[in-house]
């Protein structure tokens, strides 16, 4: 069982408990919130609460989370499979899809359907995220590369280790560059004044770098291809949300979602890397999931 507990400031009072604990913990579901409400595993003030309570300046929450099961469930799931050998599979993930088990997200992540759909994954990384080497957000949408064995998987995380890896994505942002192409070099650490953040700052942080070229503009949009030379939590967003261009739907980081649309636009397009096993280089890409592609049809009919 783990306990997590913290203490309501004064600008988020008035919210929903709910609602306000499925923002503070980003991988728990407002369902799951609902859930361990009922189940009396979330107190305020040494007191059970009903989940349409209403959290004030300097409420305590008590959360108690069980350890997951030791088993992780296969699901079966419709997987956008891109490739698929004997020793690695590559996906075009979706939007709105977790990697992998975690707190509110034990059946219906991208490791329960692989597990349905694949004989065997790699188990260097454990039961809960097995086959893994690498990862997206859950609202970034695109190419994910999972080992199928041992050999594999240490061969691929030697070279994203290495950053031998070419990773390339596709962005849509607010505002227009004044620039075609450019180079982002700042570095990013944890934000002292959100948990669950991560912003560019001079100390605790860590180098970070991104190379960007305009792909197509828009009234007020711009469509960018972004080449991270570092792999940063959040590095990409971090980045034009500090250069004062956020990516279109990320609201965590700024963006005023005028197009209102349900996720940050951000896409793992292209992937290059040699085969595990035979070392073969090898190239990959990704289509555009529809919502992403239906923003851009809209914006180009407004030119």
């Amino acid at each position: 069982m783990k306990e997590y507990s913290l203490t309501v400031k004064k600008k988020d009072q008035g919210q929903r408990i709910d609602k306000y604990l499925a923002k503070y913990f980003k991988d728990l579901s407002r369902s799951f919130i609902q859930k361990l409400i009922k189940e009396k595993e979330i107190k305020v003030n040494n007191r059970v609460i009903d989940k349409s309570y209403k959290i004030i300046n300097n409420d305590f929450i008590e959360l108690k989370l069980k350890e997951q099961e030791s088993k992780v469930k296969a699901v079966a799931m419709k997987l956008d499979i891109v490739y698929e050998d004997q020793d690695i599979i590559v996906i075009n993930k979706d939007a709105d899809r977790v990697v992998h088990p975690a707190p509110g997200h034990y059946n219906d992540t991208i490791v329960n359907g692989l597990l349905a759909c694949v004989d065997n994954l790699s188990a260097i990384n454990g039961i809960k995220r097995p086959g893994i080497v690498h990862r997206l957000d859950k609202d970034t949408s695109g190419l994910l590369i999972v080992a199928k064995n041992d050999k594999s998987h240490k061969s691929l995380a030697k070279q994203f280790k290495a950053r031998t890896v070419d990773k390339y994505y596709f962005a849509l942002i607010e505002g227009n560059l004044a620039y075609k192409k450019g180079k982002i070099e700042a570095p990013i650490g944890r934000d002292p004044n959100h948990r669950k953040k991560m912003a560019v700052r001079k100390r605790h942080s860590k180098n970070a770098i991104s190379r960007f070229k305009i792909i197509e503009e828009f009234n007020h949009y711009t469509l960018v291809e972004v080449k991270i030379e570092t792999g940063r939590t959040h590095q990409i967003r971090v980045h034009f949300s500090y250069l004062g261009h956020p990516i279109v739907g990320d609201q965590k980081y700024g963006s005023k979602n005028n197009l209102n649309v349900k996720r940050q636009l951000l896409h793992a397009k292209k992937l290059f890397i040699k085969h595990p096993i035979s070392q073969q280089k090898m190239k990959f890409e990704a289509e555009l999931k529809d919502d992403f592609q239906k923003v851009l049809t809209k914006l180009r009919q407004k030119k």
